[in-house]
């Protein structure tokens, strides 16, 4: 299963976010996504967790629960193209 993790703390690592989930189970690809320009985080990720029950309890047990002083958001996270579409910029 796919999860979703938002508002990561900007200084967390994709190891520490590792080691938060794999308390709930096997944990595959962690992804911190990141501005391309100052390669600052953005705050907020994926993880990759392979088994949906330990991904289930993950969820249930880290949402809005904090992580290096801030509550994190955790949720499957939804298929592109179940996302609203972005307004083009202006510029």
């Amino acid at each position: 299963m796919n999860i979703y993790v938002g508002n990561l703390p900007y200084n967390i690592s994709e190891e520490d976010l590792k080691g938060a989930f794999s308390e709930f189970g096997e944990v595959g690809d962690v992804n911190i996504v990141k501005d391309k320009f100052s390669g600052r985080s953005k705050g907020f990720g994926f993880i990759e967790m392979p088994n949906n029950s330990e991904a289930d309890k993950a969820i249930k047990a880290l949402n809005d629960k904090a992580l290096s002083g801030r509550n994190i958001k955790v949720n499957q996270a939804r298929p592109k193209s179940d996302r609203p579409k972005r307004r083009p910029s202006r510029y």
